[in-house]
């Protein structure tokens, strides 16, 4: 199967970002999430295996088994994982299109989507098939972007040239910068059950000055990850680009500097 058009790209540099990014935001993700009476658990989108290996390792008697459309990607998440001695004989990757699985219905009793539905079409019809495959009573956790929520102060003209651009981009790809907030219509309209959002938030300013600092410097790598294929669609400028490393090394810099992005998790039942 080919790769998907993807935001982000599929390049070594990519793959190192998205397990630094898992790691990034592992303590605000997992806060909530309670997997421990999972047994197997059906990962929608795992792409390098990021999120599995933490999954692994903070639930360690269920079985994973993870679904990418990435050949490329499950390639290097089958490298990391089989290395990881707490993940051994627990794991199984499949390379598959999640709007039309090749599981049984009532295959598994749990279910994780994180940072998925923003890149697929139809997250509808994902969460549909997430639907038929688990057994009745099963646990849904959708984790998803809301990027409308994004603020950055001091005033940065190229950082906002640069992610109005990112986002319509992603509209154009038929992907869905804001699904985060749709989530728990989705899962009423589909027949989920016991549905319950929680918004997330990264809010950094003078009390946190260590902690703005990383997060800042870990958002310049996100934003950044996708200038080569801004600046080849013609979306944004080398020199946009350029400005927004000047102006995120200056923020990360500013002794008041202000961070803050929500996103949203939603967590239903079958």
């Amino acid at each position: 199967m080919a790769d998907f058009p993807y935001l982000h790209g599929f390049t070594k540099e990519e793959q190192d970002r998205l397990r630094k990014q898992a790691r990034f935001g592992e303590h605000t993700v997992y806060q909530n999430i309670n997997l421990s009476n999972v047994k197997d658990l059906l990962e929608v989108g795992c792409g390098v295996g990021a999120q599995s290996e933490i999954i692994l390792r903070r639930f360690p008697d269920l079985k994973l088994t993870g679904i990418d459309r990435s050949t490329k990607q499950l390639s290097a998440a089958k490298h990391r994982l089989s290395h990881l001695p707490f993940a051994e004989q627990r794991f199984e990757l499949k390379e598959m299109d999640a709007t039309a699985m090749d599981f049984s219905s009532n295959s598994f009793d749990g279910a994780f989507l994180c940072w998925i539905l923003e890149h697929v079409p139809d997250p509808i019809r994902v969460l549909s098939e997430v639907r038929r495959v688990l057994r009745p009573g099963s646990v849904v956790y959708a984790t998803e972007v809301m990027n409308a929520s994004f603020f950055l102060d001091p005033y940065s003209p190229n950082v906002w040239k640069y992610w109005m651009a990112f986002n319509e981009y992603q509209l154009k790809q038929k992907g869905d910068p804001f699904v985060g907030a749709k989530l728990g219509n989705f899962f009423m309209q589909l027949g989920y059950h016991d549905i319950h959002t929680e918004i997330k938030t990264w809010f950094l300013d003078n009390r946190y000055p260590q902690a703005r600092k990383d997060c800042i410097e870990y958002w310049t790598e996100l934003l950044l990850s996708a200038s080569d294929q801004l600046v080849e669609a013609k979306c944004i400028s080398q020199e946009v680009v350029e400005g927004v490393k000047e102006e995120m090394a200056r923020v990360a810099s500013d002794p008041n500097a202000v961070f803050f992005y929500s996103f949203v998790q939603a967590r239903a039942r079958t």
